[in-house]
C-alpha cells in the first residue's frame, strides 16, 4: 500500500489532508492558550514571572520527556493509535484548566493543577505530533519525507496562527474559563476526523530498537533542535507579559508572526535540506536565529522588533534535517527517532 500512496502527489495529499485535519485543530488550542496563561498566572492568580514560567515550561519539558515513550507507543500499537491516544490526553488537559477554578482562593493549589494540566498537554502533544509524522511517513514512504514534515508542520502553525488571535479574544471577554472550556471541546471534536485517517500497517519484524541504538543516530540533531528551542520558549512565555508592560497592543500579534514566518520558511525554503544537506541548512538558521534574538532587544526600536519572528523562523526550520535522520533508523523504530 505504501509504495502505491507514494507514486503520486494527488494520492499523497488524500491520505496527508485528514492528518493535516487533525493537527490543525490540535494546535488551534495549542495557540489558544499560549498567549492568556501567562498572564491568567500573573494577573489573574498574582503570581511572578518565575511561576509563569514555570507553569508553560512545563508543558515543554513534559513533551521531551514523553517522546521515547510516545515513539514507543507509536511503534508498537501504531500510529494511529498514538494519535487517538494523544488527543484524549491533550482533551484532559482543559477538564484540568477547568478543575483550577475550584480553587481560585488558593493560588498556591490553584497554580499546582494548570501546571499539571500543561504537563499534561506536553505528553499529549507528543503522542500526537509523533503519530502524525510517523502515520504520515509509513503511508506516503520515507522519499516523501520532506513533504510529510513540511504539510504537517505548515497545518501546525496555521492553527498556531489562528488559535493565538481567538484565544485573546475568549479570555478579553469571557476569561480564562472560556479558554479552558474550548481547549477541552475542541480536542474532543477532533476525534470524528480520525475515522478519515487511514490505518497503518505495523513493520513486519517489531523487535524493538533499543534506546542505545536509536539515541546514536538522533543525537546530534536532537541537541541542536533542543538548543534552537530555547529562544522560541523564552519568547514564548514572556513575550506578552512585554507586551503588557508597554502598553503593546495586539498581544496575539508575535505569536501570529511567528506562525506565518513558519509557513513561509517551509514553503519558500522546505526543499533546500534535500538539495543541499540539512546540516548546511540548520546552520544557515542558527545564524538567522541570533539575529532575530539580538532584535527583541529593549533598546531596538519597535518597528524592527517585528524581524523578531525571523528567529523563530530558524528554530522550526532546525528540525527539518530530521528527514536525514529519520532514513537512518530502521522502520519500526522510526517513531521512537
Amino acid at each position: 500500500m505504501t509504495s502505491e500512496v507514494a507514486k503520486s502527489g494527488g494520492t499523497s495529499a488524500a491520505v496527508l489532508l485528514p492528518i493535516m485535519a487533525v493537527i490543525f485543530g490540535v494546535y488551534i488550542v495549542m495557540g489558544l492558550a499560549m498567549p492568556v496563561l501567562p498572564l491568567y498566572v500573573h494577573q489573574g492568580l498574582g503570581l511572578g514571572p518565575f511561576v509563569v514560567g514555570l507553569v508553560s515550561g512545563s508543558q515543554f519539558a513534559a513533551a521531551m520527556f514523553s517522546r521515547f515513550w510516545a515513539g514507543h507507543h507509536a511503534d508498537n500499537k501504531g500510529p494511529k493509535h498514538a494519535l487517538l491516544t494523544g488527543l484524549l490526553v491533550a482533551a484532559a488537559s482543559g477538564l484540568l484548566y477547568v478543575l483550577s477554578f475550584y480553587f481560585a482562593g488558593r493560588p498556591s493549589t490553584s497554580v499546582g493543577i494548570p501546571l499539571l494540566g500543561r504537563a499534561v498537554l506536553g505528553a499529549g502533544e507528543s503522542l500526537v505530533i509523533t503519530g502524525a509524522l510517523t502515520l504520515g511517513l509509513t503511508l506516503v514512504g520515507a522519499q516523501n519525507t520532506g513533504k510529510v514534515m513540511s504539510w504537517i508542520g505548515t497545518a501546525l502553525y496555521t492553527g498556531f496562527a489562528i488559535g493565538a488571535p481567538v484565544g485573546t479574544t475568549l479570555y478579553a471577554g469571557y476569561g480564562f474559563e472560556a479558554v479552558a472550556l474550548a481547549t477541552m471541546l475542541i480536542r474532543l471534536v477532533g476525534l470524528p476526523l480520525l475515522s478519515f485517517v487511514r490505518h497503518a500497517p505495523l513493520p513486519q519484524g517489531r523487535r524493538f530498537a533499543g534506546l542505545t541504538k536509536v539515541a546514536g543516530a538522533v543525537w546530534l540533531p536532537g541537541l541542536g533542535v533542543a538548543l534552537a528551542g530555547v529562544g522560541f520558549g523564552a519568547i514564548s512565555t514572556f513575550i506578552v507579559l512585554v507586551y503588557v508592560a508597554r502598553g503593546w497592543n495586539p498581544m496575539w500579534l508575535p505569536f501570529t508572526a511567528l506562525s506565518i514566518a513558519f509557513i513561509g520558511g517551509r514553503g519558500v525554503f522546505g526543499h533546500f535540506p534535500d538539495r543541499i544537506g540539512g546540516a548546511e541548512v540548520a546552520l544557515f538558521c542558527i545564524v538567522v536565529e541570533a539575529i532575530g534574538q539580538a532584535l527583541s532587544g529593549k533598546h531596538i526600536p519597535l518597528r524592527l522588533r517585528c524581524l523578531e519572528l525571523f528567529s523563530q523562523v530558524s528554530a522550526t526550520r532546525s528540525f527539518i534535517p530530521g528527514s536525514a535522520w529519520k532514513r537512518s533508523v530502521a522502520r519500526r523504530a522510526r517513531a521512537v527517532a
